[in-house]
Order: structure tokens, then sequence, then C-alpha cells
């Protein structure tokens, strides 16, 4: 099998590209900065402008600031290769706003946050909060754009600097942890590695590219599910959730689609690339097998008799995009209409009438 890993190749990714390499067949280090998606007739994604090879098994990870481009190519490569992250995750897990409306339309405890759509409202919304609070920008990884106000007088100054750049502003409770918080590497349905990180003297941000410390540390059942909730609802199978530990209970802060593993994997001392590498492997066999059982089940409709067909949906975003054997079975087009009946796991399609003369 083939596998490649679309990145800005830093340390974290070439691990996973070696250990990648115990795996599979060909394990590809591909620079997300010489990657293109032509969108002109079917999506096709190119590497230094040629069209890059069919792989087995496609990663896709970087910076929030090439979340288009990712979604871009997750979408051109979704059902061609297993990809262990949906599309729509690229822009939701990397917008804090999105990320807090995803987690609370499913449950999952978060600081209480506001949104304000000016300077004037942001204000007002100030003046009826505790202090300290946060305040931050909705991109942003290792830290960046995090500021914390200890009065009203500070937050009013912060939001007249920040309101320059012209960008929306996230207001946030404050947590008190004592500056720690807790990285989970969430793989699949398991917590590969955990740690709890430390900010240093006189900062709020624990992140270690912020200067935090990190050490190794066991999750209680409630914090690895709400790491594990958070991490399917943001639709990624690989990514590092953040929590805080309240007087509240844990609460997810941020979650991140490409985790650095050098501070989890020098604190744990697991090889959290290994985990990575093995997990991609045996889910990509997984694909490949679910696909071979599929083309096998189509093949028996070309009789047109066998009426019933057992097979995964292929989604196309939130769409289902039907078997091509489906549809030439059931002889529909685009000039009739159909009556479409649907309930929580069943769905039924039926022609309704036809705008043909008969």
């Amino acid at each position: 099998m083939k596998a490649a890993i679309i990145s800005q190749r830093s340390i974290s990714s070439k691990w996973i590209v070696e250990a990648l390499k115990k795996y599979f067949e060909v394990a590809d280090d591909l620079d997300i900065r010489e990657i293109e998606v032509n969108t002109s007739g079917k999506l096709e994604v190119l590497y230094k402008g040629e069209t890059i090879k069919d792989y087995d098994c496609v990663y896709i990870k970087g910076s929030f600031r090439y979340r288009p481009l990712m979604r871009a190519i997750a979408t051109a490569v979704q059902g061609k290769s297993y990809t262990p992250i949906l599309p729509n995750s690229f822009t939701t897990a990397n917008d804090k706003i999105l990320t807090q409306i995803e987690l609370q339309k499913n449950n999952i405890a978060m600081p209480k946050t506001y949104l304000a759509s000016s300077t004037d409202a942001a204000k007002r919304i100030l003046e009826n909060l505790n202090y300290p609070l946060i305040l931050k920008f909705p991109s942003g990884t290792q830290g960046k754009g995090v500021m914390v106000a200890d009065s009203y007088a500070a937050a009013s100054s912060l939001l007249d600097a920040m309101s320059a750049l012209k960008q929306p502003v996230l207001i946030q409770e404050y947590i008190e942890t004592g500056g720690i918080d807790t990285r989970a590497i969430v793989v699949g349905e398991k917590i590969v590695a955990s740690m709890c990180r430390e900010a240093k003297k006189g900062d709020v941000r624990s992140n270690i590219h912020a200067g935090g410390t990190g050490k190794s540390c066991e999750l209680d059942q409630k914090t690895k599910k709400i790491a594990i909730d958070a991490a399917k609802v943001i639709g990624a199978e690989i990514c590092g959730v953040d929590i805080l530990q309240g007087i509240k209970g844990p609460m997810v802060i941020e979650i991140n689609l490409s985790p650095g593993l050098q501070g989890v994997t020098k604190a744990t001392k697991i090889d959290v690339a290994d985990k990575i590498a093995s997990f991609l492997y045996q889910k990509t066999k997984e694909f490949k097998e679910k696909g071979a059982s599929k083309m096998m089940k189509e093949e028996v409709l070309k009789d047109d008799k066998i009426k019933e067909l057992i097979t995964n949906l292929d989604f196309r975003g939130e769409r289902i995009l039907l078997p091509s054997t489906i549809s030439n079975l059931t002889k529909f087009n685009d000039k009739d209409e159909y009556c479409i009946k649907a309930e929580k796991g069943s769905l039924s399609i039926t022609k309704y009438c036809s705008t043909e003369e008969e």
C-alpha cells in the first residue's frame, strides 16, 4: 500500500513519515507549499505541477493558514484514499468560533464564550462579566493571539488595540487552573498519549511553543471521553485536544488537527508517531477491503435482478452519493420529480411524476 503525508514538513511530520515506512510500501513526504488543487472540471491535486500518485492513504496536516487548501485536497481525494480528517474539519477546527458552536451543539463542555460584531458591542459585554477574562482571535495556534485582562479598563484597551487588525474577537471566561492544562493525543477511539502542561511564570499560556513545560499524566475516564467525543464531533480521527480542569470539571479549549509531537513524546516517552502510523495502516487496510467488497456487491447488481445492496455510503461533504449501479438500475433522471421520505436510519426515494409527455 502507498501512503503520503501532505504537510509543512515539520519535525513531527518527518517522524510520522519515517514511522509509516515500517508499515507501507511507499511513504511519501509532500510539502503542502508545493501543492495546487485544480478546480476546473474534476478536482485534481497537483504536486510541483504534476498530478499526484494514487495513494491508498493521505494524511493532511498543517497550519490554519492553509485551511482552504487542506479542505480542497481532502475533498479531492475523499473516497479514493483513506483520510483520517474530514474535509469540513479543516474549516471548523481551525476556527475557534465554529469549534465552539459544534461542541456546544453536542453538549461538550467549553468555557463560556462571547462573540461581538463590533468593539462597542464587545465593551457592552465586558460590563457584565467577571474578571480576569480571556480575549483571543478566532484563528491561531500555539497560544498566539491569546490575552488575559484583569479589569474592564485593561480589556477595553486590548479591544481598542485588537480592533486595528479588523478581526472578530472572542471574549472567554477565565478558568483558574494555576496555569496548567492537559493535551490529549486522540488517535481513533483512544488517547494514545497525554501530558499536563504548565505555563511559564507570569504567563497563562501553557503551550510548549509559548515556553510551557510538559509532563506525562494519566487522564481520568471523564476527561478521556470528552477528548474522544470532541474529536468525533469535529470529524478528526487524529488530533490534539486541549482541556482545562476547572472546578466544574474538564472543559475543551482547543482542537488541533496538526499537533506537535516533540513535547508529548519527550514528556511521555511514548512513540506517538508510531501509534499514528500503525493506526493509519490498519484504517487503510479496512478502507481497501471495504472498497473491494463494495465493488463485488455492485457487480452482482448488473443482472438487473438484485434490488438490494449492502454497502457503505459515499459522502460528499454532507451529501450522500449513490453508487452508479443503483442510479442505473432505478433509471432516475433530472427531468422527473421524486418523493423522498427520510427518518433516522431510513431513506426511501420513489418516482413522483414525470415532466416528459408519455
